[in-house]
């Protein structure tokens, strides 16, 4: 299903016959940024869209910037972190993670298995990031119908869409951390000339132990569970959390007048612990191949027609000891093209296809699933109505897929099954005065159940659960509303949302109440349980001074979410806390200076065997210098985080009990702009 003015930048609109691409809009003097994105069907300003919408630019990204997908985003708005340690962790989106939030590099999936543990990293550095996009809400299911939590969209600009004449631009920058001896690089250099135009990155990061503020294991779990005599808990430094990790990508097109075509090619490896098993080490490679290509004006009826391709093959060891153990070798492909009509009387809007296939192989003495192929192909329609005041988008999504599991010994015959499911959804944003708006969206989705949850059969020492998947799971059936409301210029601006995401047979795992003889862990069954997720976020902007060369804000912001089963009133588990957060910005160039605090709650509404979690406080601030040099632009950011070195646990995280986040620390970076 397609959303309404859904947000993903995919695609720019057309180049310039020559020269570098023109500049987006200048943003009003106070108020949000009147960014352009790009890839909703119909190009619109983030005041146009109907979905809540969070945008980390370069300069937000910068300041933001962590060594995993999920920490980068964790204090924005609805946005937590599932911190399985600190070198995996994918977004948390309203409470709802894994298969229920589709994670995209460039508008195409990234192709790994993140989403099918929680020990997976997932196969990006933000180092060699330019930009990420967050939708939250169950109509973001443009990109597939798995995206009933959000989608997070990641830019590199490894495809360059847009032609450009300097021969030679790009970055280069250094980081180190203290609270890990980390030591990072990245570089970018990209260019073009006469139509053809590159783009090279690489980095490399290299990092020990983290340090934390007190033991590893909580005051809670040291209680219940007390280690034998003679043992002593680790405290001071969270174990098996090195990492190592190094990639590279290259990539080249050519832009004419009304098209463009390009292609990449990414090499990523990464090396790391495993928090949780001490003595298992973590190794990926992933090899990742993409096409784009776009034709603006192709024919009178079509303004644009646009593609994207990528294939991967990626492949993971856990290595017990040093030894090999279990093995993940996916093999993907996804693939989409969209044709944007021209207006049709009062309606504009894109008709898409989509395909996927992933192709895993789980082999080892701790493999949980048998071989599977999984295919989907999609159909999805978009089409917007625009009056004065007023902004209607409508769309929904086919797609028919396929999950095949080939015969294994412990996981039984050969099985396989079909799924036809269909979505839709509508949304409106109307003005009723200037600088004020509000969007509602209604959303109907069905899910199909992936392959764990119909196949698995095994233990998951990730999780210390033995799960066990049913072939017999229809798919998933949910409704979700979601209001916004904003104010967009002025010496305050604000935006406010709240949800409510309602499912049929919300698709989890469940306790059974039993324990597996042979790996003593308890048995956890994927069920359909019915689930109701309510919550909302807001932020308030106080523009003291706004002037192009001296700024003074304030931003309050709030999220919250519950989420429990209605026929039981049961929690469901790892729901995060209400948050609370403040935070001052004073930039007078060449100087920039920013203070921040997050108040996360205590959580005492835990599901059964989940352990409360205590509330915290994070304070955090940056300082910043820019100096231009002739063609170099020099930034320096000295940033401390966690500067009350308090004990934080995310309730989110599966290792929540045993695995802190990190104390206070410092974090130093140059970056040289040419």
């Amino acid at each position: 299903m397609l959303i309404p003015g859904f947000v993903l930048a995919q695609t720019p609109p057309p180049p310039a016959p020559a020269g570098p691409p023109s500049a987006s809009p200048t943003a009003a003097p106070t108020g949000l940024p009147s960014l352009v994105v790009t890839a909703s069907p119909i190009a619109s300003s983030l005041n146009d869209l109907a979905q809540p919408v969070t945008v980390l630019d370069e300069a937000k990204l910068r300041q933001s910037l962590a060594p995993t997908l999920g920490e980068t985003l964790g204090r924005e708005p609805g946005v937590s972190s599932s911190s399985y340690g600190p070198n995996a962790s994918r977004p948390v989106i309203r409470g709802l993670d894994g298969d229920h939030i589709r994670l995209l590099q460039n508008g195409v999936g990234t192709m790994d298995v993140s989403g099918a543990s929680v020990d997976h990293a997932v196969s990006q550095d933000p180092l060699t990031f330019t930009r990420i996009e967050v939708v939250r809400g169950p109509a973001a299911l443009l990109y597939g119908p798995t995206a009933v939590g959000g989608v997070v969209n990641v830019l590199d600009n490894r495809i360059p869409a847009q032609r450009s004449d300097r021969l030679l631009s790009g970055q280069v920058e250094g980081r180190l951390t203290s609270q890990d001896s980390g030591r990072s690089g990245a570089m970018v250099l990209e260019g073009g000339r006469g139509g053809w135009n590159y783009h090279f990155d690489a980095f490399a990061r290299d990092s020990d132990d983290l340090a934390i503020p007190d033991y590893a294991r909580s005051w809670r779990l040291r209680q219940i569970d007390p280690l034998p005599p003679g043992q002593d808990e680790e405290n001071g430094h969270l174990g098996n959390s090195q990492a190592r990790s190094s990639g590279g990508a290259g990539g080249l097109s050519y832009v004419w007048d009304n098209a463009y075509l390009g292609g990449s090619f990414q090499d990523y490896g990464n090396l790391y612990g495993t928090v949780a098993e001490k003595d298992v080490m973590i190794d990926m490679r992933q090899r990742r191949w993409d096409l784009a290509g776009a034709a603006y004006d192709p024919v009178e009826a079509l303004s644009s027609v646009k593609w994207k391709f990528a294939a991967s093959d990626y492949t993971h060891t856990e290595l017990e000891a040093g030894a090999p153990g279990t093995v993940f070798q996916l093999n993907a492909l996804n693939g989409r093209v969209e044709a944007t009509h021209r207006p049709l009387g009062s309606f504009e809007g894109t008709l898409g296809y989509e395909v996927r296939r992933d192709e895993l192989a789980v082999t080892g003495n701790e493999a949980f699933l048998p071989p599977t192929d999984s295919w989907a192909h999609s159909l999805f329609l978009f089409e917007e109505r625009k009056w004065d005041q007023l902004r209607w988008q409508v769309g929904g999504r086919l797609d028919h897929s396929l999950v095949e599991a080939a015969a294994a010994p412990g996981f039984g015959p050969a099985q396989s099954r079909t799924f036809t499911t269909g979505s839709a959804s509508t949304g409106v944003v109307y003005r009723p005065f200037e600088n004020y708006s509000g969007a509602l969206n209604l959303a109907h989705t069905r899910r199909a159940p992936v392959n764990q949850e119909l196949f698995a059969n095994g233990p998951h020492l990730a999780t210390e659960a033995f799960e066990v998947g049913d072939s017999t799971l229809g798919p998933e059936r949910s409704w979700g509303t979601d209001l916004t409301l904003r104010k967009e210029k002025g010496a305050v601006t604000a935006s406010a949302s709240i949800f409510h995401n309602r499912f049929e047979n919300f698709i989890t795992l469940t306790p059974r109440g039993a324990t597996d003889p042979t790996y003593g862990l308890p048995i956890f069954d994927y069920q359909g349980v019915p689930a109701a997720f309510v919550g909302g976020e807001t932020s308030v902007l106080f523009h003291f001074v706004e002037e192009p060369d001296r700024k003074l804000g304030l931003e309050l912001k709030a999220d919250y979410v519950e989420a429990a089963n209605p026929r039981t009133d049961q929690p469901l588990p790892r729901i995060p806390p209400w948050r609370l957060g403040a935070e001052l910005t004073w930039d007078f160039q060449p100087f920039g200076f920013s203070l921040g605090v997050t108040h996360a709650l205590a959580q005492d509404k835990t599901a059964p065997n989940e352990l409360p979690t205590d509330g915290h406080t994070l304070l955090d601030t940056a300082a910043t210098y820019r100096l231009t040099s002739g063609k170099v632009t020099w930034d320096l950011l000295l940033k401390g985080t966690n500067l009350l070195d308090e004990e934080v646990r995310l309730h989110t995280s599966f290792l929540k009990d045993v695995a802190p986040l990190g104390g206070r620390g410092a974090t130093l970076s140059l970056r040289a702009t040419f």
